[in-house]
């Protein structure tokens, strides 16, 4: 990693571009070496994460630590709208239509390229289910199932809607050139060993156990985008 974030420097530099040593982080993962990167002479600062897009990366790939941090986020966009949820001028439909726009869209931002988990499922899930139902002003007394919410807000379950997402973004990677590294990401194999126990899930798991479902692979997804 020394000799690559020397190089890159070098490359940045011949174009007149100048990598911040300040904002610039070090994040070790499974790796045995735990000699400092530095740059300029400078060491460039070790972190367990950091922010990268508006999202989470940290050892574990960022996702349950993202997952957290958004829906934190979309809460706090909700809350922000009360007035709108209160409203008696503003249709339900209406009302659906910001919940998707102005708290959906933070919620889910991003997830189409993250690994999920039954956990992680569940957390989102549970809050978009609490948000219609604040949305439609339901007592807590008056009991009403998921999928009647669901169907009166015009909502997908949340790993429906995460996996429609990704097959979206996996049709617009495969789309690009063959030697476009947006296109090469999901199929690349990084070098190394696996740590002993087992290997948890991963957004290529994910992705080729859809596929194993459709009866597709990789060179047919390549001929359908």
């Amino acid at each position: 990693m020394q000799t690559k974030t020397v190089s890159v420097a070098a490359v940045s530099a011949s174009v007149g571009l100048n990598i911040h040593k300040g904002k610039t982080k070090v994040l070790e993962f499974k790796t045995e070496n735990s000699n400092p990167i530095t740059l300029d002479g400078k060491t460039l600062e070790d972190v367990e994460s950091f922010k990268y897009l508006r999202r989470i990366i940290d050892e574990q790939g960022g996702s349950d630590a993202d997952v957290k941090a958004r829906i934190d986020k979309a809460r706090t966009a909700f809350l922000q709208l009360k007035n709108r949820w209160n409203s008696k001028q503003l249709s339900t439909n209406i009302k659906v239509r910001i919940f998707n726009t102005n708290v959906k869209a933070v919620l889910l931002y991003g997830a189409e390229t993250s690994r999920t988990t039954t956990t992680t499922i569940n957390k989102v899930q549970v809050f978009i289910n609490t948000c219609p139902r604040k949305i439609l002003s339901h007592h807590w007394l008056n009991t009403i199932s998921n999928s009647l919410l669901w169907e009166r807000t015009n909502q997908l379950p949340a790993e429906e809607e995460i996996r429609k997402r990704r097959w979206k973004w996996i049709g617009h990677t495969q789309r690009n050139s063959s030697n476009c590294i947006t296109r090469q990401a999901p199929t690349w194999n990084p070098e190394g060993r696996r740590k002993r126990g087992r290997p948890k899930n991963t957004l290529r798991w994910e992705i080729e156990a859809d596929m194993k479902s459709m009866k597709n692979d990789w060179k047919e997804l390549e001929s359908i985008a």
